[in-house]
């Protein structure tokens, strides 16, 4: 003791070093072994992975929608750089965005752990079959995250694309596994007017008839993500099969204004019934993704309204009393109509019910960063960047068909 007490400050620090680190040596199984990359995947593994365990009884009895964002570090799967899919109006770093901080959140049910999605995992439980995305641009924005994640694990073959790119097929040949999206705008039977050769912007709904140009391709799909309204807030003539019974923003003194929520009940009633009525389909389980919100702030899309915040919003800073969250509703009340049908039939509807999430999500849209030349100056407070919070909806996407299939 007294030999040390007579070391220089330096020696005795490096000293106490080297003893910490022979007994660390001595200690440590393997300390220098290689790192392979799936103990790697084991150790930086989240505590909320899709490996539920002992947590199966929590996460099946607990309400997946009700929650908040909270910080995640992590971040997203996925880079705009790492996924070559990306559309490029949803591309927002590429187009300028330089804030990150709208991608280290993750979506936190009140009652438990939400897994995070596992691509590895999930195309093993679809190994075999056909999911289909049916609606609308947001839709496509949907399938276009969850292919993003999926290309991580297998790279998919371009399978199919029209002309306009709407309509897409993708397929990973590893797992005979395929991802479609079957545009529509409507759901049901629509049609622009036009007038002295020009688009007019007002459209004739014909709520008795579906639209076939996402029927003809529903009876090979095994699931089925079905979703749709930012179409419906048109000036739109509604039509059944006696011709016009009102209009939504038509400002017509002979027609009955009947109002957003009433043309997109009713095509989701047809939609939902066509499916539990379809013969010749498989689909094991039918999903409704409920409303997206936008998040236009001072003004519309065409009055100058922005998106521009960099973070999410609190369960106490959203309106559940808002028209966003009364089309959310409705749909979930045709979802529990489709349901008791199906019941007799063998046939699922469950809800992908993100509305309440993504009202708190006004960071996470393109805004200004959506690149459209033609449309310069305008905002894109609709559509959500990828990556962005609009993955978390795959989160949801896995948990639910595990409920509804296991």
């Amino acid at each position: 003791m007294m030999i040390l007490g007579k070391l220089p400050p330096f020696f005795l620090s490096c000293l106490l070093l080297t003893i910490i680190f022979i007994v660390f040596i001595l200690c440590s199984p393997n300390p220098f072994n290689p790192v392979s990359k799936s103990d790697l995947h084991q150790t930086l593994a989240l505590p909320n992975s899709t490996s539920h365990g002992d947590d199966d009884d929590e996460i099946l009895k607990c309400d997946l929608f009700k929650g908040e964002w909270v910080p995640d570090l992590h971040g997203s799967l996925y880079t705009n750089w790492s996924c070559s899919t990306i559309p490029t109006s949803k591309n927002c770093f590429h187009h300028g965005r330089k804030d990150t901080e709208f991608l280290k959140w993750r979506w936190k049910p009140h009652q438990c752990q939400l897994p995070r999605f596992d691509p590895k995992t999930f195309l093993e439980f679809v190994q075999g079959k056909k999911l289909g995305f049916i609606g609308d641009s947001v839709a496509r924005n949907h399938m276009d995250s969850l292919l993003c994640l999926l290309s991580m694990i297998e790279t998919p073959v371009d399978h199919y694309k029209d002309s306009e790119d709407r309509q897409r097929v993708w397929y990973f040949p590893g797992h005979d596994f395929t991802l479609m999206i079957l545009w529509t705008k409507f759901l049901v039977d629509g049609e622009e007017r036009v007038i002295n050769g020009s688009s007019s912007g007002i459209f004739d709904l014909h709520l008795h008839k579906i639209d076939k140009k996402w029927t003809t391709d529903l009876p090979v799909l095994d699931y089925i993500i079905i979703s749709d309204a930012h179409w419906f807030f048109r000036t739109i003539y509604l039509h059944n099969d006696t011709g016009v019974v009102g209009c939504v923003y038509c400002d017509h003194p002979n027609v009955t204004d009947f109002g957003v929520g009433f043309a997109l009940r009713m095509a989701f009633r047809l939609a939902l019934n066509h499916i539990n009525r379809c013969r010749e389909c498989k689909a094991r389980v039918t999903l409704v993704r409920t409303f997206s919100p936008a998040h236009f702030e001072n003004g519309a899309w065409d009055t100058g309204g922005r998106c521009n915040r960099t973070s999410p919003l609190s369960e106490r800073e959203i309106k559940l009393t808002s028209n966003e969250w009364e089309l959310r509703s409705l749909q979930m009340e045709e979802i529990e109509k489709a349901n008791i049908e199906g019941n007799k039939k063998g046939t699922k509807f469950a809800a992908l019910d993100v509305t309440r999430a993504m009202l708190m999500r006004p960071d996470g849209h393109p805004g200004e960063f959506w690149g459209n030349k033609w449309m310069d100056g305008y905002n894109d407070c609709v559509h959500w960047c990828l990556p962005g919070p609009i993955d978390a909806w795959n989160d949801f996407l896995f948990e639910v068909l595990r409920r509804k299939i296991t």
